[in-house]
This record gives structure tokens, C-alpha cells and sequence, in this order.
């Protein structure tokens, strides 16, 4: 087949025309690779190659946009592409240049969620770790991430215990009082020994016998 027109469409993109009436639109930077022009004869397997390369380019750039406003895990941003392009084997290839590239990284990705939910958002190590695996990272890569922040989580949950939850540490008594405390540190992801332990030396710390 046969290129029959090829001309600017918008911006860096050009219209080429073949000679059955197809028009495909690509990039400049793939005119240039390819050495394409007008009265070039392309079987379909060159065709294949172009419209290939056309399209990893496309799906390229767009991940790239997409990390320039945050970060993504290498699962994370293949959902995100698969969405668009719908094929397995180019997300696929564009994840692969991307983590050859270090642009995309799990382990560093999990480092930086791990600060943000532990030192930041004082969640346990349970909530922690299920949080960084919702999005997309190996457990076995957020355990690694947490390790460093394991002396954090006691000092994290009686800082909670004292700034968040003190009002109702009034009576070690009051049992509804203190099941409504252990329930919302349930859901920041402490366990009941670490959180029964914490609010034993809360009521030792603060409250007079």
C-alpha cells in the first residue's frame, strides 16, 4: 500500500492517507523514526510497526502526564492505561519502560505512603499496610516500608489517645466510654493487646487512683 497524502493535522500530529481511503494520524516524532513520505510504499507488517509505535508513544505521554500530578504504583498506572488503550501487551510494555526508567517504583512509592500513613495519619500497622497494598504494591514490598516506622506506632497511638480521645478518658470506669475508644483505634488499624496496653498507661499517666 501506498502513502498518498501525508500532511499536518494539529499541533504535532499529521494526517497520512493510503491508498485504500485509511487515514492514520501520528505523531511527528514517528514520521521522523520511520522515514515516512509521500509515495511510500508500506507493506502491512511496516504498518503493524507504525501504528505499534504510534500508539506506545500516545500511551507514553499519557502516563507520563499522569505522573506529573502524583505518583503511581506499577499496577496503578497499567489499570489506568488498560482503561484507555484496552491492550494487556502495550500497557504492559509502557509499565516496563517506565520502571527501567525509574520513573515508576514500587519500593520507593511504598516508603512514601508508609510515612504518609504513619507518621502522618497515625494509622496502625494493620490499617498502614492494607492501605499501601490497595494500591497496587506487593505486601510482601509495604512490610519492608513499614519496618522502619515500627517504633512509631506505640508513641502514635497514645498520641491519639491523648489528643483525640481524651475527652472520653475521663472514668476507667465508664466502659461505654472506653469500648468507643477501642473501636475507633480498631479502625486506625491497632490491635486490641497494643491498644488495651496504651489506654492502661493512659489511665496510669493521667488519671489519679
Amino acid at each position: 500500500m501506498k502513502i498518498t497524502s501525508l500532511q499536518k493535522y494539529k499541533g504535532s500530529t499529521y494526517e497520512a492517507e493510503l491508498d485504500y481511503e485509511r487515514k492514520i494520524y501520528l505523531h511527528a516524532d514517528i514520521i521522523v523514526d520511520f522515514g515516512l513520505r509521500v509515495d511510500d510504499n508500506i507493506d502491512r507488517g511496516r504498518l503493524r510497526e507504525i501504528i505499534w509505535a504510534s500508539n506506545f508513544r500516545r500511551a507514553y505521554q499519557r502516563a507520563l502526564y499522569l505522573l506529573d500530578y502524583r505518583d503511581y504504583s506499577r499496577a496503578e498506572i497499567y489499570k489506568k492505561l488498560l482503561v484507555s488503550y484496552k491492550s494487556e501487551k502495550l500497557c504492559t510494555a509502557v509499565a516496563d519502560k517506565l520502571e527501567s526508567a525509574g520513573i515508576i517504583d514500587d519500593e520507593r512509592y511504598a516508603e512514601k505512603l508508609a510515612a504518609k500513613y504513619v507518621s502522618g495519619r497515625k494509622f496502625g500497622y494493620r490499617r498502614a499496610k492494607r492501605e499501601i497494598v490497595m494500591k497496587g504494591i506487593a505486601p510482601f514490598t509495604a512490610e519492608d516500608a513499614l519496618e522502619v516506622h515500627l517504633e512509631e506506632f506505640e508513641e502514635n497511638l497514645m498520641h491519639l489517645l491523648e489528643s483525640k480521645h481524651a475527652r472520653f478518658l475521663t472514668d476507667r470506669s465508664d466502659r461505654k466510654a472506653v469500648e468507643k475508644v477501642k473501636a475507633s483505634l480498631v479502625r486506625y488499624g491497632y490491635a486490641f493487646d497494643e491498644i488495651n496496653r496504651c489506654i492502661k498507661e493512659y489511665f496510669e499517666n493521667n488519671l489519679e487512683d
